[in-house]
């Protein structure tokens, strides 16, 4: 008997050095979205560098002859990206996730499960008097850029999209997919529409030589489908893009939001193609460097950079086990389940430390400001 008491007592010792022999209340979950004090930003600047994973951001390090933007980061995370219909998110139900913090299905744009419309942060902000901008290489109504002013039950409708961002609280536009607004099926001339509504409109070039009116919208349509690629000779498009957004935006005495989006980073991955995608990575790398120097300058502004999922299952593997030589490598021409990155600079940028739903950038967003 004694030497069997003496096992108990032995025995729970051991389990107090480990666990204690008393039931432990269950740890409580650390809350996401609770931010720490720090200044509220004036200016949110979200890029998305779309199709983008680690792997992606390695080909700027390996590829360029400048060091890489990505590398002036210090406060890093990483978020889950599976979307409410799919454990592999798209890009419509991925920046839905940023653009009003909900999950949706995949091919969702704006709106809930139910197909019911969800406020954007984009509207949210313009309803403060913020400026509001969006920039993309593909078309303004693809699903990255539309799901920050739209809201329809799919991503496909992209006439649908176009005309909703006639009426749309977006300031500032830049990007393809003319032949949506000028070459319709409907027959409607949404060019004229969006003069009424008060936007300079413009199909053959940037206005970079002029200064632009700050009580004037403008928007840019220079392409009928998506723009040109990188290695087909696009040129500068998405920084000068960018750097008249800014100088257009930062007008606003309330503060500015622009989503500025490497959409074709994503389409390189879809076709498996290493020189498509790595042409396209170093351009957004250049805008982020120009972001990175506003922002610095500015110092009320936010910076957060991500990519709504990875695609193409992309490494940066050995070339037939030569370690000295790199070979782009893809397991999948469609989207992967991976955690993507978040790097974010500015006030408040130590809140998108940690790992979290994708769900809770717009949260946070939103605390920081508080909304």
């Amino acid at each position: 008997m004694k030497g069997t008491i003496r096992f108990v007592f032995l025995g729970c010792i051991l389990l107090f050095l480990s666990s204690s022999c008393a039931t432990k209340a269950p740890l409580t979950p650390i809350k996401t979205t609770e931010v720490v004090e720090s200044p509220a930003p004036k200016n949110i600047i979200l890029m998305i560098a779309d199709g983008t994973g680690l792997s992606q951001i390695s080909a700027s390090l390996y590829y360029s002859e400048e060091p890489s933007n990505y590398e002036r980061f210090r406060h890093i995370g990483l978020i889950k990206t599976s979307s409410a219909s799919d454990l592999i998110t798209d890009s419509a139900a991925g920046a839905t996730s940023f653009s009003a913090g909900i999950k949706t299905y995949n091919g969702a744009i704006g709106v809930n499960t139910d197909t019911i419309a969800t406020p954007t942060i984009l509207e949210e902000l313009s309803e403060r008097g913020y400026a509001t901008g969006v920039i993309a290489t593909s078309t303004i109504t693809h699903a990255t850029p539309a799901s920050f002013y739209a809201h329809v039950k799919y991503r496909r409708m992209e006439e649908e999209i176009a005309e909703a961002l006639t009426y749309s609280s977006v300031d500032f536009f830049a990007g393809g997919g003319l032949k949506f607004f000028n070459n319709r099926s409907d027959k409607k001339d949404l060019l004229a529409q969006l003069t009424v509504q008060g936007f300079e409109v413009d199909t053959t070039s940037l206005f970079t030589n002029r200064i632009l009116s700050k009580d004037k919208k403008y928007g840019f349509l220079l392409a009928d489908g998506g723009m040109p690629k990188m290695i087909d000779g696009r040129g500068p498009f998405l920084g000068d893009a960018t750097q008249l957004g800014l100088t257009h935006l930062s007008k606003d005495p309330d503060g500015f939001f622009l989503m500025v989006e490497g959409s074709q980073i994503d389409w390189g991955g879809h076709a498996n193609d290493g020189e498509y995608l790595i042409g396209e990575m170093l351009d957004f790398d250049k805008v982020l460097g120009k972001v990175l120097d506003f922002a610095q300058r500015d110092k009320n502004t936010l910076v957060i950079v991500t990519a709504d999922h990875e695609t193409g299952g992309f490494t940066l593997a050995s070339d037939n086990n030569n370690y000295n030589k790199i070979k782009p490598s893809f397991s999948t021409g469609g989207h992967s389940a991976t955690m993507v990155p978040v790097f974010a600079y500015g006030p408040g940028a130590e809140n998108f430390s940690g790992v979290y739903e994708n769900t809770a950038i717009y949260r946070k967003l939103k605390l920081l400001l508080g909304l």
